[in-house]
């Protein structure tokens, strides 16, 4: 090791004491979570996916197709979109700002 940043070795950080305490608490509910947002069937109404139950019913025997599929990339278009116009107003807005506050400092 020719120089050292001052960070701890990997192996030391994974038998550490507190990373296996932080992690235990941390770590179930991330799954129990997840569990939840797939059995209470969120994530089928989040996706726009059909349940299991849904995909052939009585009256329709074919392949049910997922409409709406283009909707999310409207919408991160608009927020891009939002984000390059706010991206070029609030630096804009500040330097302007910055400009003449400037005016006010006494020499």
């Amino acid at each position: 090791m020719s120089g050292s940043t001052g960070e701890r070795a990997f192996g030391d950080i994974i038998t550490s004491i507190r990373y296996w305490v932080i992690h235990s608490i941390t770590i179930p509910p991330l799954f129990i979570a997840g569990w939840l947002f797939v059995s209470a069937g969120l994530a089928y109404d989040v996706f726009g996916s059909p349940r299991p139950n849904e995909y052939f019913t009585e009256s329709r025997q074919g392949i049910p197709l997922i409409t709406g599929r283009f909707d999310p990339l409207a919408q991160l278009n608009e927020f891009m979109q939002r984000l390059a116009i706010h991206g070029l107003a609030v630096p804009t807005v500040s330097f302007l700002g910055s400009i003449s506050a400037m005016q006010f400092i006494q020499r």
